[in-house]
């Protein structure tokens, strides 16, 4: 376990307090304390921190790269950030999300990093390049960097997906921590069963619809529309936030009429800007549906269940689920 207590010699220290600059070494001992011993977890966004905090319970300290409310694909790393990394006992990230993260993490010097994408097989839902710029990720083979870049790395928002991750999550915790490894496993069992029991919730509620249609900012819920035979349509290109084209609006409106479309949904992260848009010049309602990249006060919902619980609800009026 990395308690990370500084090395400093005392002709070191003696320096630093000639310099004033003896805050360093308290930063360290903060650190040390921070983590009181546990299992040294750094995780990317809110999705990966989830899986952490579940899976390793109480043996466990995590910490999280992105905070509630940040846009995760547009994050950067400070300094300190990168020296969390360093000072951890591992990382656990979805490369091809995170460019910042990738690079830190590549360059750390690491023991443990648990790359989610290697946990479960991504794949090319089409629209996902020209509606994210960031890349795409790999499935433990080997692709092209053409391929990568259509790769969706969404899958935490397909319950049965983020039940394969966290299966790989708990065997990655009991290797790196072997004395807690039984309960890594048992955490893991639980929040599996949990998952699969979300999955049938999806499916029986999501059935029988009155359309398998729905509008997003951009499109994040590919594994979700495959998963519970839905398709998704996203409005906007590489910025959420943009405004969408005349000529794509038209485009989605008369879509909304030939299939039954009564709902375009926006996130809690993002502007709703884009979708307000199209639904006042289509006659349409809006509503949340929350890809879950970070829970915040506007989220419905204080964790992952919690949300996708409310995205279900929102899915069922706005599909007319009978």
């Amino acid at each position: 376990m990395n308690v990370r207590r500084p090395h400093i010699s005392g002709a070191a220290l003696a320096a630093v307090a000639l310099l004033g600059i003896g805050s360093l070494s308290a930063c360290s001992t903060d650190s040390a304390a921070a983590g009181g011993g546990k299992f040294d977890v750094v995780a990317s966004f809110y999705p990966m921190q989830f899986l952490a905090e579940r899976i390793g319970g109480d043996h466990v300290h995590v910490t999280t790269l992105t905070e509630p409310g940040q846009e995760p694909h547009e994050l950067e790393l400070s300094l300190h950030q990168r020296a969390e990394l360093e000072e951890s006992d591992a990382a656990l990230f979805l490369s091809g999300l995170q460019p910042s993260v990738d690079e830190a993490i590549e360059q750390a010097g690491l023991k443990t990093k648990i790359d989610a994408a290697d946990l479960t097989k991504l794949e090319d839902h089409g629209d996902v390049e020209h509606d994210h710029d960031h890349g795409g990720g790999h499935s433990g083979e080997e692709h092209s960097d053409e391929d990568e870049h259509r790769l969706d790395p969404h899958v935490w928002l397909d319950p049965v997906k983020y039940a394969e991750v966290a299966e790989g999550v708990g065997t990655a915790f009991a290797k790196a921590d072997p004395e807690h490894a039984a309960d890594y496993r048992k955490n893991t069992d639980a929040l599996v069963d949990r998952l699969h029991a979300l999955d049938t919730e999806f499916r029986d509620g999501l059935k029988n619809t009155k359309t398998k249609v729905f509008f997003t900012n951009h499109a994040s819920f590919g594994y979700f529309a495959e998963r519970y035979g839905l398709t998704q349509e996203a409005i906007s290109g590489v910025d959420p936030e943009s405004e969408p084209s005349p000529a794509r609006i038209k485009e989605l409106r008369d879509e909304a009429r030939a299939d039954g479309v009564t709902t375009v949904f926006y996130e809690t992260l993002v502007s709703g800007k884009t979708a307000k848009t199209l639904a006042r010049d289509a006659g349409l309602r809006t509503d949340i549906l929350d890809p879950l990249e970070g829970i915040t006060g506007k989220s419905r919902g204080d964790d992952y269940f919690a949300v996708m619980e409310a995205n279900l609800t929102a899915l069922k009026t706005a599909l007319g689920a009978r």
